[in-house]
């Protein structure tokens, strides 16, 4: 008798430390893959790793080979190049698009995302781009499981870790005016709990769910109880002039945290994030942690049946590596894709950069960049025609004098895809490995180039207008 073959699932972001104790609850019933930009040194519950740049569509497709579930747990909020040039809501985008494309791609017949609590009215940039992740997974048809949560109450969370350094290391608890802004936070129990059960789970397709502890309260009494819980006296100050940009300074300062990470947490904090539906926790019949049991089995680092390794296996900091990512995003005219994007681009390129740089275009909507009356390009532009298609284009950096003649990693690459509602377009170079010297490139070519797509985001502008599309 052959043995009976478990359905597998892609855990994406599976080193973080949700996804580590993830694959401990699922690893009896599926084959659990694992994937993030580099395999950990102990695979632990995983049946394998799968290495993937989700900023590449093709390594999001062969990561999802032969999947038959896939569970997404990335968040950009931290650097994935030497140079970023963009902000973190358009590198999410990029990411959860290639996953969704490469999903229904590969046939994978369900995604479980586990993104923010989403507060009434207008949202922080971290929330919306939050949302903007859900809608993007749900874009291309493969059925689209949500879960919503706020503050993760577990060791490893970096927002339970700012929470509690600020406890440790603060004689005086300064606090903001945002520290009296309520809150609902969940354990990490919980949450890898319900994410297991809608995982293969056919009536949580199509779902969205919030998820959280069954009492509500603000951040300054979340400080308040994990102070008593750790035994620590702390006089409390309310300083109701700190503004954000202060918050993030000095909580980055006390934590040690990037300012990366910190500053859109902080910005979030302004809403009230509060679950207005738990059905799902009493469709799995799961009755939801107080956030002090939570509070106290994090703190004392009990392992539970639910996250036994999550304390064990803190996830490392990718470093980045040594190239260049930049993503502008940018609205397209009414009724226009990104095949015609790209096709204006190279249309629009010789005309609008004659007074520096001569640019040769073909049919093929091949580019090559000169000096004038030098004869050896600066950059070759390639068109991808195989890989391209009508709402996603892509080119190759094949050659030039500005770009390094490196064979190692990725072919760097340039794409225009249409994102969210089809108006929606981003422009994005990939794993650019410069030739300068980096201080020269920055000041230099990275700038020129900021400079071509803002004047291209103003030349589809004007097309926008003249068509009356404003």
């Amino acid at each position: 008798m052959s043995p009976i073959t478990k359905p597998s699932v892609v855990v994406a972001g599976g080193s973080g430390f949700i996804g580590q104790a993830l694959a401990d609850v699922l690893a009896p019933r599926f084959d659990v893959i694992g994937l993030s930009r580099s395999a950990p040194a102990d695979l632990g519950a995983f049946t394998s790793w799968r290495p993937a740049d989700l900023f590449s569509l093709r390594d999001a497709e062969q990561a999802l080979a032969g999947a038959d579930l896939a569970v997404y747990l990335v968040h950009s909020m931290m650097p994935s190049a030497r140079l970023a040039q963009g902000n973190f809501a358009d590198f999410d985008l990029i990411c959860a698009d290639n996953f969704a494309r490469a999903a229904k791609h590969q046939g994978v017949k369900q995604i479980v995302y586990l993104g923010g609590l989403l507060p009434e009215g207008v949202l922080s940039p971290h929330l919306q781009s939050r949302r903007e992740v859900e809608l993007t997974l749900g874009g291309q048809g493969v059925p689209l499981t949500v879960l919503r949560a706020g503050l993760v109450i577990g060791g490893g969370g970096s927002s339970f870790d700012i929470v509690t350094k600020l406890v440790h290391r603060l004689p005086v608890m300064i606090l903001p005016s945002w520290t009296r802004t309520r809150t609902q936070p969940v354990s990490l129990d919980d949450v890898v709990a319900l994410l297991a059960f809608t995982v293969g789970r056919s009536e949580c397709f199509d779902q969205v769910y919030d998820v959280g502890a069954p009492e509500v309260m603000t951040y300054r009494e979340l400080m308040i109880l994990t102070a008593s819980l750790m035994n620590r006296r702390r006089p409390m100050l309310d300083v109701p002039f700190v503004t954000p940009a202060l918050s993030r300074l000095w909580v980055s300062v006390v934590t040690g945290a990037s300012r990366e990470l910190v500053g859109p947490l902080i910005e979030s904090l302004r809403h009230e994030m509060i679950a207005r539906d738990l059905r799902l926790a009493e469709l799995a019949e799961l009755p939801p942690e107080t956030t002090r049991v939570a509070l106290t089995r994090a703190l004392q680092g009990t392992e539970t049946p639910a996250a036994p390794k999550a304390v064990r296996r803190p996830k490392a900091r990718v470093k980045p590596e040594p190239t260049v990512r930049s993503v502008q995003r940018m609205t397209l005219p009414a009724g226009r894709d990104a095949e015609w994007a790209a096709r204006e681009y190279v249309r629009w390129l010789p005309n609008a950069l004659w007074l520096f740089i001569r640019v040769e275009t073909e049919e093929q909507r091949n580019c090559r960049f000169y000096f004038h009356l030098v004869p050896w390009p600066l950059l070759v532009l390639t068109y991808a025609a195989e890989r391209s298609r009508a709402d996603r284009q892509l080119f190759f950096v094949t050659g030039g004098l500005l770009a390094s003649n490196s064979s190692s990693g990725p072919q760097a690459r340039f794409e225009l895809r249409q994102a969210l509602d089809g108006e929606t377009l981003l422009t994005a170079i990939h794993d650019f490995r410069p030739s300068l010297p980096w201080w020269v490139y920055r000041m230099s070519q990275a700038l020129f180039h900021a400079w071509v797509m803002a004047a291209f985001r103003r030349h589809l502008g004007s097309i926008r207008r003249d068509e009356g599309g404003l």
